[in-house]
């Protein structure tokens, strides 16, 4: 079975400039999930898809294939379905696409190798018939029936009674709600047709894969870079 890393890094970062190639421990962003993904015996080709020649020289120094993305895909409102659609459509032109895609993101760097195989092992054990493809997950940090929107100065529950079967989920106690989950950003797993053909990156069929919760930062800001900091010297034997 072929199968393929692509590691989405565009150059536009506004929170942090230059976010996928800031130094973290000495290295890199972007290297830390290049040398997780390149040991993985399962994984053929480490593609960084990206628009920017800096990022694409660094990727390349870590040992990582490059894939240069046009300037359209690169917005702040580029959608994932659009780049690799792109991508996948550009291999498929070359015959060579892969039977699994595994999308991994550079701002995830606490995922380790041992997380990338298992995300892998699971769909390959669902197959095709079970599931469209592997998303990692974690622990929502902030639970939805707590969540309000704001109109003119006033609040209502984000999600009220009809959904949550509750007459004031907000007020309830934490002990009683049930399990939530949010993407984490540390793998996703398909198949290549759940793309070409259902014309999604999920599909219907989304086999939840779940993490630690320290596991799940997403680098966007400046204080995420020194909680990720501390937390993998923390666990630095997950990262040798």
């Amino acid at each position: 079975m072929k199968i393929y890393a692509i590691i989405p890094a565009r150059g536009g970062s506004k929170g942090v400039p230059g976010k996928n190639i800031k130094l973290l421990l000495g290295k890199p962003l972007i290297a830390w999930t290049i040398e997780a993904t390149k040991r993985v015996s399962d994984i053929s080709k480490v593609i960084v898809n990206t628009d920017n020649e800096e990022i694409a020289e660094v990727s390349k120094e870590y040992g990582a294939e490059i894939f240069m993305r046009p300037k359209e895909l690169a917005e702040d409102l580029s959608d994932d379905f659009s780049v690799f659609l792109h991508h996948l459509e550009e291999l498929k032109k070359q015959n060579d696409l892969p039977d699994i895609v595994v999308d991994l993101r550079a701002t995830s760097p606490l995922r380790n190798t041992k997380r990338i195989i298992e995300g892998i092992q699971l769909l390959k054990k669902l197959g095709k018939e079970k599931a469209d493809s592997v998303r990692a997950v974690s622990k929502a940090s902030k639970h939805p029936y707590k969540m309000w929107e704001m109109n003119d100065g006033f609040m209502r529950p984000l999600l009220g009674e009809k959904h949550t079967g509750l007459k004031e989920p907000y007020n309830a106690p934490r002990q009683i709600l049930p399990d939530v989950y949010q993407n984490n950003g540390c793998m996703n797993a398909f198949w290549p047709d759940i793309v070409l053909e259902k014309k999604s990156v999920t599909g219907d069929k989304i086999a939840g894969y779940i993490m630690e919760d320290w596991e799940s930062v997403n680098i966007d800001t400046e204080i995420d870079f020194l909680i990720a900091e501390k937390l993998m010297e923390k666990y630095k034997e997950l990262f040798l």
